[in-house]
């Protein structure tokens, strides 16, 4: 059901707004509505409507009926909004404002139902899914806690053994095969002291006979919760292709799209400046810009350049932390709505930045990180990002062990790097915007 939900929201919407228009032509207005001018003006209405439910998180981010109707009501009147806006400024009305209101009304009972569609279907992964791990004590712990959060695909830990558990002591010793008898197992997770363990393997094999899915637990991680075990990153870092590094077309027409992208936010850049000018006279006296060194591709050095959100702007002393004192009012508004990272659009046009990517790091927290760990420098070698895989998945990064979270994020990015990938990440982003999930 969480597969359909999504399309049958987005087809709904349309079928609505459609619908309503029709009826207004026919029974209200006395015009052949597929050959007004309205009806491209509905299909605005109804993409608009499909943006804001899914940057409020619609149909599958929901976790309780409270929220879900919300989410609805959040949506529809964003868009009705929205619409309205549009035709005071154009001073037509576009669309009638019966089927503006007509639509919003019913639509907030479609999407909640089917909201509560992908959260039927989010419980019933959850059972189906069912999963014992062959790892140690703290990945089990790692599991629980990512497997608790917001994985790629939903599943239920019901078993954790450490490897001595799991393997067989004698010819009737068959812990793992219990365990995931008793667990009701859909799914078995080896780390790699079980892959080494015959009898733990010999009891994954007997088990897949029985149609229960093995996986090592490198491959969990990549399958369900869209990132790279850290106790394996530098075994697998050497066992993946980069799609900026091994595939050219796609380098190429992804530094197009930089570039497209980064024309249409300096057309948004100019007029926010104004705006932030005005803030800055009355909340946040002091310099517009904040420029901050940072590492792109290969190593090469380059200044970030931001809106000043913090007094004193000195950052480089230590990790910024979540609620940082240093903030003013109006940068954290600037942070909550992410406009402070508008100015970011003049390093894309450089060439400093992508639009997608791992996230620049300052060269102190580089050089250290570079000291800890030996492979740090793989992410070194694509373009970073405005936006990245570690940033949709783990919101905010405050401190070396952070840092380490997101490397396996972004690990998960450089192995899967490609244009399908990359649009994911800005659709995730920008409801991440739309949801003013700001730092």
């Amino acid at each position: 059901m969480r597969r359909i939900a999504r399309p049958l929201l987005y087809l709904g919407t349309v079928a609505v707004v459609v619908g309503f228009g029709r009826i207004h032509a026919q029974f209200i207005g006395k015009y052949y509505f597929h050959s007004s001018a309205r009806l491209p003006w509905a299909f605005g209405y109804a993409v608009l409507l499909c943006f804001a439910a899914y940057g409020m998180g619609l149909p599958d981010l929901t976790r309780s009926r409270r929220s879900t109707l919300g989410a609805a009501v959040g949506a529809v009147g964003a868009a009705a909004v929205g619409i309205s806006v549009v035709q005071l400024v154009f001073g037509s009305l576009l669309l009638p404002r019966f089927v503006v209101a007509a639509s919003a009304l019913t639509l907030v009972v479609w999407y909640w139902v089917c909201a509560r569609l992908a959260m039927a279907g989010r419980d019933r992964a959850e059972l189906r899914d069912r999963v014992v791990a062959v790892v140690s004590v703290e990945e089990a712990e790692a599991l629980r806690s990512d497997l608790a959060l917001a994985p790629e695909r939903p599943a239920t830990l019901v078993a954790a053994l450490t490897p001595p558990e799991a393997c067989s002591v004698g010819p009737q010793s068959k812990p793992l095969l219990e365990a995931a008898l008793i667990g009701r197992a859909s799914l078995i997770v080896l780390d790699r002291g079980a892959q080494a363990d015959e009898s733990i393997v010999a009891q994954a094999a007997a088990l897949h006979e029985n149609g229960i899915r093995v996986r090592t637990l490198s491959l969990f991680y990549d399958e369900w919760l869209g990132k790279l075990p850290l106790s394996e990153l530098e075994r697998v870092s050497l066992m993946f292709d980069i799609g900026e590094l091994h595939r050219s077309r796609y380098g190429r027409v992804k530094r197009l799209a930089d570039a497209l992208l980064g024309l249409a936010g300096l057309v948004v850049l100019i007029p926010v400046t104004a705006l932030v000018i005005v803030g800055n006279l009355i909340a946040n006296r002091g310099p517009l810009f904040y420029h901050q060194a940072r590492l792109g591709k290969n190593g090469h050095r380059f200044e970030m350049v931001k809106f000043r959100t913090m007094r004193g702007e000195d950052r480089t002393t230590a990790w910024t932390e979540l609620d940082d004192p240093r903030v003013t009012p109006f940068g954290r508004w600037l942070r909550r709505t992410h406009v402070d990272e508008l100015p970011q659009v003049l390093n894309v046009l450089r060439g400093d930045l992508s639009i997608v990517g791992p996230r620049p790091e300052q060269p102190k927290y580089v050089a250290e990180l570079r000291e800890k760990i030996p492979f740090y420098d793989l992410r070194q070698r694509v373009r970073p990002g405005l936006t990245g895989w570690a940033q949709v998945k783990y919101p905010y990064a405050a401190s070396e062990m952070d840092a380490m979270e997101k490397l396996q994020y972004e690990f998960y990015y450089l192995r899967h790097q490609d244009l399908t990938l990359d649009l994911r990440i800005v659709g995730r982003t920008l409801r991440s915007v739309l949801g003013r999930q700001g730092r």
